[in-house]
């Protein structure tokens, strides 16, 4: 299963396109056999400066409070030393072995519960990145503070690790620790997982923790077991933790003194956006044992619309993740010359506009139907990605294989049985229609206006309907979106314009990109109805906490607030199909698409392929061969890429 998922979609649209690129574009193969001169800027080789066009955040060390995908790029860097790793298959998760040394699985009989336990027994040789040793409580710290009570007193996400046996009752408060992690000794771990939680499709996923250091989240605590399950002995409460993990100067979120990773964080400006990240001497290595060679890591936001003049003039030494058509041409330019490369690979998410709806008339699903079919959705796509990005239609992204399978671009041979029944085909499309949009909204009972009156398209604003309480219900929303994104001038032609016809009223508001995931998280009261965000998947397709009935209203698992039973009834058919059982996985998966296509808690607009753009000082650097760049750049290195032909 290892290293199956081709870049088939990011080849498709480049073929779509119709791009050729320079006939004197060679591969650095090619170039170090030819020998060539290098004439651009000359970089230090000690550092390189990544460009992003999505800004940090500074939730650098914990999902608990939101996270974007530039967080997740500086959380993989930093924190190490995950128990269990993926390796790109479908659902091909392994101990890691510079981590775990061995892993036993028993399971339990009925009479004893009937759960799984996992024993693992730990590298001795971990250590932080000043030197301390990382032993079996640090994992153990990991997973209760994730779980705590006092983290969900501050508004956190406490709904990991939830499978865990005991968690329930210690994230409840009944209990001060969790009886199903236990630590046997100063290197092995114990953890049990419900059998009501198995099986799953990515069952060793359950496993995955990296150690968090209690000395400088907690100090003055430790994490005992004395036979029942680890807890925190010592001071452990809200109010520690808004200083020691909050804190926006010095707070082990935005700004970790020790980690475990190849990287530790130097400095984190919030203003700036900026992070500098230096070479962690202490980190023994990723599964094949490679340290980074890179001394710096500068990551600065790269969406000002002159990314590409920046990589040229030597500020940027790597542009990740360009999605703005423009900007990918300018780049594809670029790289005709010999002093530049490009890569290019799918995205395993997707861009969409959440629905929040459990504000005002966005709970009713014709409305919500309503707004999807008053967005041309085609137009939008081309006009913000061009031949890059790839209208979707359902909770996916073109990267991962469930939606390869079913759009026919990967051939899985357990699942060619099932022919047509697992196409896209089969999950309703949302195409511009405002007379379908404007009857059901007629037929749903929004014909009147804001007095009370019959609805008239010529004078009044938007749609309205008198509820059971005899209240005015209102088609009048807000739409929120990153400010200095171009989607807003976008949506205006593209959708604003369709639902005015339509009788609804959308106001587009931008926002600065914090406050707009805040919203998204609940982090900050939702008053906003429509948010445009992105996101991309992890390895672990699982969509049960967001869309839980149960945290609808509260919390931060279910961002979209959808409550539906049948929903959720899918999500978990789906997350409970056994390891390797393809064809029943990409079955679940459809039913779920086409009920979520159904309910629309969000409209989901498009995904694409990533495009990155380098120097040639950047070499050996192959995101196409890692999970992500933050892997790929472990085996990189800085260096003049001049050939002399002599040398040749």
């Amino acid at each position: 299963m290892k290293r199956i998922i081709a870049l088939l979609m990011a080849a498709m649209l480049l073929l779509t396109a119709g791009l050729a690129l320079a006939e004197d574009f060679e591969t650095e193969e090619e170039l170090e056999e030819e020998g060539y001169l290098y004439t651009g800027p000359a970089y230090d080789p000690k550092e390189l400066v990544v460009g992003n066009p999505t800004p940090l955040s500074g939730n650098f060390t914990t999902r608990m409070w939101g996270y974007n995908t530039s967080d997740v790029d500086v959380m993989s860097l930093i924190c190490g030393y995950n128990l269990i790793r993926w390796d790109h298959g479908y659902d091909y998760f392994e101990p890691d072995p510079s981590v775990v040394t061995s892993l036993s699985v028993m399971d339990q009989s009925a009479a004893e519960g009937g759960n799984r336990i996992y024993i693992l027994t730990l590298n001795d040789a971990l250590k932080y990145s000043d030197g301390t040793p990382i032993t079996a409580a640090d994992y153990a710290f990991s997973i209760l503070l994730s779980t705590a009570p006092a983290v969900r007193t501050l508004g956190g996400d406490t709904n990991q690790y939830a499978m865990i046996l005991g968690v329930d009752d210690y994230r409840s408060g009944n209990r001060n620790g969790i009886a199903g992690v236990r630590i046997l000794n100063a290197h092995t771990l114990s953890l049990t997982v419900k059998k009501e939680y198995l099986p799953f499709f990515y069952e060793l996923s359950y496993l995955r923790c990296y150690p968090m250091p209690i000395r400088a989240i907690a100090p003055g605590c430790q994490v005992l077991d004395d036979g029942e399950g680890a807890y925190i002995d010592g001071v452990f409460n809200s109010v520690l933790l808004e200083t020691t993990l909050l804190d926006p100067r010095y707070g082990y979120m935005s700004h970790p003194s020790v980690v475990s990773g190849p990287y530790k964080l130097y400095s984190y400006d919030a203003e700036t956006h900026e992070a500098v990240l230096d070479i962690n001497n202490m980190y023994i290595g990723n599964f094949e044992g490679q340290k980074p060679s890179i001394h710096r890591l500068r990551l600065k936001p790269a969406n000002t619309g002159n990314e590409i003049e920046a990589l040229e003039s030597g500020e940027f030494g790597l542009l990740n993740k360009v999605v703005k058509e423009e900007t990918i041409q300018e780049g594809i330019s670029l790289t005709g010359m010999q002093n530049y490369g490009m890569q290019s690979y799918s995205r395993t998410g997707l861009s969409f506009l959440s629905l929040s709806c459990e504000l005002g008339a966005m709970k009713y699903q014709a409305v919500r139907q309503a707004l999807a079919l008053c967005l041309d959705k085609d137009e939008t796509v081309s006009e913000y990605c061009g031949s890059y990005g790839i209208r979707v239609d359902g909770y996916y992204g073109i990267g991962q294989w469930m939606y390869q399978a079913a759009s026919g671009s990967l051939t899985i041979p357990e699942l060619e049985a099932a022919g047509d029944t697992l196409s896209m085909i089969n999950v309703k499309r949302y195409d511009l229609d405002v007379e379908e949009a404007i009857h059901l909204l007629e037929t749903d009972g929004w014909t009147l206006n804001s007095d009370g009156d019959p609805y008239d398209p010529e004078w009044d604003d938007y749609r309205c309907r008198m509820n059971d309480e005899g209240k005015i219900e209102r088609l009048d929303f807000t739409l929120e979106y990153p400010v200095g994104n171009g989607i807003g001038d976008i949506l205006k032609n593209t959708f604003i314009e369709h639902l005015t016809e339509a009788g609804i009223r959308v106001t587009l508001v931008p926002v600065a990109w914090q406050n707009l995931l805040r919203e998204y998280y609940r982090l900050d009261r939702r008053t906003s109805h429509i948010l445009f965000l992105g996101s991309n998947f992890q390895e672990v397709f699982d969509p049960r906490p967001q869309v839980d009935p149960s945290t609808a209203r509260v919390g931060m698992g279910n961002n979209t607030g959808i409550a539906d039973d049948e929903l959720y009834r899918l999500a978990c058919e789906m997350a409970a199909t056994d390891p390797g059982d393809l064809l029943t996985y990409e079955t679940r998966w459809m039913a779920f698409q086409q009920r979520y296509q159904e309910l629309v808690p969000a409209i989901p607009v498009y995904s694409n392929a990533y495009f990155d753009f380098y120097t040639r000082w950047l070499q050996n650097y192959d995101i196409a061969g890692h999970v992500t760049w933050t892997d790929a750049i472990l085996y990189a290195f800085m260096s003049d890429p001049t050939v002399p032909d002599d040398d040749v």
